[in-house]
């Protein structure tokens, strides 16, 4: 431990010392710590004495985990892969565990790189549009969880006419230029109505190699993205829409999930509609109350997430209202018994709306889900670490992320097909 009125000298050896034991570059650290243009110098300035970082600086170094709980230590991995559009880290994990080693990821959300360093070691780099394809190492397996506000249904669903929807021509760039042999993108359901279905059968065809710059001259995207439009892409696609609620998780998230394998590399005559399924749904029941943590555990932090007398009004003020239009928006109460809840959206720090549990027989108005309820909603480990950053970025960041749970059972399937098709080409 330091103290701040440590000499010059200890406190660069801290520093030194700290970044190292966590793997890290100065440019990575400096990343954590929300330095600014200069971070990496200003980081190196402290490892050489030239000058000491503020008390702020230090009370973040000091915070800075050690103890990365999902650090990758798979020496002779069975395949690589690159996480795209990272947030937390959540379609990494199953991928990991299956015996996969990530040698790239990217995110641009300062908090949310926080998060996954905490937990992965890695610090992702920042935005994708600003990476060359060459900066990223060759890959087996490219996974994204693609930016969907542009299709969702909270927002204005612009698609690609808004720059959040264009982030799929990055993917097509990546997938052109270093051609992994599998992909798994996972968006907002909305995504299959969007524009009667023609902004997800342009991807499709993008994908398949079917598709020509027809359509696309004004849609906005990077000129190395529309110089990959020009190669071909030959991947034998399919997709499907799952929902956590089927997988034994309890909340009513529904995702559309898409997976290509490269006929190149796998050769054109494998009918991967026999290869390759998505995965079967559980079905088994689901009780909100599994996922809940313990009376004894809440009632150490209840008046935290208990919300105010003035927001409870206002939520039953606002329903009767839209009651009275005839439609069912408003808030949304729950119990332990209830079989799943709404999605959880990135919003949900605002006011908690879309999921409230009832606390009516503790005399209580009703709370939020807490942070680890949160990540036992999207299926994370307990081990998760969740208090890197403050409980409103770590709502935001669950709210955005992915069911683990559901991308745990389609990696399976994506790797058993790998191995399948593997299995056929020794055989022939």
């Amino acid at each position: 431990m330091i103290s701040h009125t440590s000499s010059m000298t200890d406190t660069a050896n801290f520093v030194k010392e700290k970044r190292i034991r966590m793997g890290l570059t100065q440019l990575e650290l400096a990343i954590l710590l929300g330095l600014k243009e200069n971070g990496e110098r200003t980081v190196r300035g402290w490892e050489l004495a030239e000058h000491k970082p503020s008390k702020t600086a230090i009370s973040k170094l000091l915070s800075l985990s050690e103890h990365t709980p999902f650090k990758n230590k798979n020496i002779k991995p069975l395949f690589t892969f690159i996480d795209l559009f990272a947030g937390i880290g959540g379609i990494r994990l199953p991928f990991q565990e299956l015996g996969g080693k990530c040698v790239f990821s990217s995110e641009w959300d300062k908090f949310a790189q926080i998060t996954y360093a905490s937990n992965y070691g890695d610090v992702p780099k920042g935005d994708i549009t600003q990476i060359s394809t060459q900066e990223i190492p060759e890959h087996d397996i490219l996974i994204g969880g693609f930016p969907c506000q542009a299709f969702s249904q909270a927002g204005l669903k612009k698609g690609f006419e808004d720059t959040r929807g264009t982030m799929f021509f990055e993917i097509q760039r990546i997938l052109a230029e270093k051609r992994p042999k599998v992909f798994l993108l996972e968006n907002v359901k909305q995504l299959k109505g969007h524009d009667k279905g023609q902004t997800l059968q342009t991807m499709l065809r993008i994908l398949t190699g079917q598709s020509d710059m027809t359509g696309l001259d004004d849609v906005p995207m990077s000129d190395d993205a529309r110089n990959a439009l020009s190669r071909k892409l030959n991947y034998w696609v399919d997709f499907k829409v799952l929902r956590a609620a089927d997988f034994g998780i309890p909340q009513n998230r529904e995702r559309i999930f898409i997976v290509g394998f490269d006929r190149d590399y796998f050769g054109q005559d494998i009918d991967f509609s026999k290869i390759f399924k998505f995965p079967t749904p559980t079905y088994e029941k689901t009780k909100l109350g599994d996922i809940l943590q313990t009376q004894s555990e809440l009632d150490k932090m209840i008046d935290t997430y208990t919300i105010s007398d003035n927001l409870w009004l206002g939520h039953q003020r606002r329903k009767a209202e839209h009651q009275n239009k005839g439609n069912g928006f408003g808030y949304s109460l729950f119990n332990s018994e209830s079989p799943y809840t709404n999605t959880l959206s990135a919003r949900y720090n605002k006011d908690g709306s879309e999921i409230l549990i009832d606390q009516s027989h503790l005399g209580k108005n009703p709370r939020k889900l807490t942070p680890r309820e949160c990540a036992r909603l999207q299926g994370f480990p307990e081990d998760f670490i969740i208090d890197a950053v403050s409980n409103a970025q770590m709502y935001k960041q669950f709210g955005n992320s992915v069911c683990v749970t559901v991308i745990r059972a389609i990696a399976q399937e994506i790797v058993r097909a790998i191995k399948l098709t593997e299995t056929i080409e020794l055989a022939s």
